[in-house]
């Protein structure tokens, strides 16, 4: 075995799923929580602090058998905005998505002002995207500006 085969290590492809690639090493762990995959029941891969020669470090998260909706997206640009999802088909690229912050949040953060009406009653939140780098959105209803978001539970 040579030394270069030694600084490899590849790690098993998967057969059907999805590949979350190009996260942020320090959003890695928020995009597992926010899109729920560690309550899945199959196999899940996630590596961080990988080299990248684009962004110097990232993470990569490889989900069996999940694929994940227009509105999982959002929650994946809103954590990762330079995420990649690849859809893997029969172990083939089927897809490629560019994650993009969407110009309308809703439901997915939660306003950061105690007295908005989304913190007291049962109603849905919904946020207008002011700037997207860095980001800044503002709440529909009370109109508070936010920099640094909460993701609803």
């Amino acid at each position: 075995m040579t030394t270069k085969n030694k600084k490899e290590l590849i790690v098993s492809a998967i057969e059907n799923g999805t590949v979350i690639d190009h996260i942020p090493v320090n959003a890695v762990l928020k995009v597992i929580k926010i899109l729920g995959i560690d309550a899945h029941q199959d196999e899940v891969l996630i590596g961080m602090n990988l080299e990248s020669k684009k962004y110097g470090r990232k993470g990569i998260i490889k989900v069996r058998n999940k694929y994940f909706e227009k509105s999982d997206l959002n929650k994946i640009a809103l954590a990762a905005p330079h995420a990649t999802l690849i859809v893997i088909k029969d172990y083939e690229v089927a897809e490629k998505i560019a994650v993009q912050i969407p110009n309308t949040i809703e439901k997915i953060v939660k306003c950061i002002n105690p007295n908005c009406i989304t913190n007291n009653e049962e109603m849905d939140t919904k946020f207008s995207v002011i700037e997207k780098e860095p980001l800044k959105i503002q709440c529909h209803y009370c109109e508070k500006t936010m920099t640094n978001i909460r993701f609803t539970e």
